[in-house]
């Protein structure tokens, strides 16, 4: 199935998904590639806020206000080496939990299940980055922020069952 569609099918039916990404075998290239475009996405998804930033919104009076090209670059470091590092450890952190309460699975099927569940959400960090650029930092901007984060945590709970739940090496 194309990836847009597994993303639309792990809303409604995220484990059955999981499983069947899993059942692919393990393949640390498509993971890794999941965990990337995850990041682009959202490193684009900052790109409005960032124009914002750059065009004077929200920098505290008498600061200078910060060159695009330099918010940009240290947007995409952050979300393309930075953030990357941060979700690896994050995922053994949660096998780690979740082999202490049971848990059958391994680190990759950690790993593919936060990946999965980072990218499954993109769409709502999209419509967020939008908020923020064009709304600011309004109520209306932080329920988006909030649905984000709340459906990033249902479909990672729905992944880590599914990937803890298989017996693998």
């Amino acid at each position: 199935m194309a990836v847009t569609q597994d993303m639309i099918s792990s809303w409604r039916h995220p484990r059955i998904v999981m499983r069947r990404l899993l059942n692919a075998g393990r393949r640390e290239d498509r993971a890794l590639a999941v965990l990337m475009a995850g990041c682009f996405v959202i490193f684009i998804a900052q790109w409005p806020r960032l124009s914002r930033i750059a065009a004077g919104f929200g920098v505290a009076p008498g600061n200078e206000t910060p060159e695009l090209s330099q918010l940009v670059a240290y947007e995409f470091v952050s979300w393309m080496m930075v953030w990357p590092l941060a979700f690896y450890l994050l995922a053994a952190i949660f096998h780690l939990i979740a082999k202490a309460f049971g848990g059958k699975g391994s680190f990759f099927s950690a790993r593919y299940a936060l990946f999965w569940a980072l990218l499954s959400t993109t769409p709502i960090a999209l419509l967020y980055g939008l908020c923020t650029g064009l709304l600011g930092p309004v109520a209306s901007t932080q329920i988006v922020g909030a649905i984000w984060i709340a459906a990033f945590g249902i479909l990672l709970g729905a992944n880590l069952i599914e990937a803890e739940n298989r017996a693998e090496g």
